[in-house]
Formats: C-alpha cells, structure tokens, sequence
C-alpha cells in the first residue's frame, strides 16, 4: 500500500485527485497506475483501470487470476466491475469511499452473488494516510475555487 500512496501523490502533482494502484502476482509487482483522467481527457483512466490495461498488455491475457490489487481508495462500480471481470482474486484499499465504494461500503460489487466471480476484500490499510491524502486535496481544491469567488 505504501507504493500506491506513492503512485496517488504523483497522480496529485498532475492536477488529478490522488489514487494510486498497483497489481501483484505473490511478490511481483505487475502493473501499477494512478489517476490520470483530466490529462488523458478519458473518464475511464482511473488508477485500477489503468492498471488492468497494462496488466492484460504485460500478460496478453485479460484476466488475472491470482492477482492481488492494492489501491488506496475504495474501488467505484466500473473500476469494481473491471476487477470482477478480470478475475483478480483480492482487493486491498486504503480508505472506504462513503459516495460510490463498491466493495462494500455503498455496494458490494465485488462480492455480490449475482456476479460470476467474487474477490477477497481487505479494507483500511493504511486508511489515516489514505484519508489525509484524499482529505488534503480536496480542501485544497475547495480553497482554490473559492479564492477565485471573493
């Protein structure tokens, strides 16, 4: 988790809200990416789809059985969707997302019955560091936009 906090503040130096993934298979980091959505002008380009992209380049297969994903928020539908269908096994993240968390917290995505494939879910690592990085850029965003409006 320590190197998707890492991934997450080069995502915030770019402009883009700071989250970061990585993909491992047993000690081998596979793929890793953060958010990159405002420089690709892509609404899909969030850190775990980025990750799966290279991944399934890396491995020329799309799914990833036996695959862990740490990422340092909790996953959203698509990006929780992704993770189903690219058969990786377990999902670590950093802080739980109150809005759309989707392993979980709003839905559970990743584990509901109806889906063909479900994934092993540990949430809170490193959650105080993950919160303060997401907490800290919004703030940060929310001062900038109001400075502009006295």
């Amino acid at each position: 988790m320590s190197r998707a906090l890492q991934l997450a503040r080069r995502a915030e130096a770019a402009g883009e809200v700071p989250v970061g993934a990585l993909l491992v298979d047993g000690e081998r980091i596979i793929a890793e990416g953060r958010n990159c959505m405002l420089g690709g002008s892509d609404p899909t380009a969030h850190a775990e789809i980025q990750v799966l992209r290279a991944a399934g380049q890396l491995t020329r297969n799309y799914r990833l059985p036996g695959t862990t994903l740490y990422v340092t928020l909790e996953p959203c539908p698509m990006c929780a969707g992704a993770l189903v269908n690219a058969r990786v096994s377990r999902l670590v993240f950093g802080v739980a997302d109150p809005r759309v968390g989707s392993a979980g917290t709003v839905f559970d995505i990743v584990r509901a019955p109806q889906v063909n494939h479900r994934l092993i879910v540990t949430g809170g690592v490193l959650e105080s560091e993950c919160r303060d990085l997401l907490q800290k850029f919004f703030r940060a965003r929310r001062s900038g936009a109001n400075a502009g409006l006295k």
